[in-house]
């Protein structure tokens, strides 16, 4: 019981005090910049997605 009361507490401490928190700019910033990529792979895999239907759809007529 003592090593978890002592785990507990020294992971309480290592986030009460070693932990650097962002500010609220580095957040809005960091934020901005997980948006962003999230949008342009998703036009990304949207774009692949579309070439594929269309080479896929213009093999289908072939046969």
């Amino acid at each position: 019981m003592q090593k978890i009361t002592t785990y507990f507490r020294e992971s309480y401490k290592e986030l009460m005090e070693k932990v650097t928190w962002p500010t609220w700019t580095q957040l809005q910033q960091s934020t901005m910049i997980v948006i962003a990529a999230t949008l342009v792979i998703t036009a990304l895999v949207a774009g692949m997605d579309f070439i594929t239907n269309l080479v896929l759809n213009q093999i289908y007529k072939i046969f």
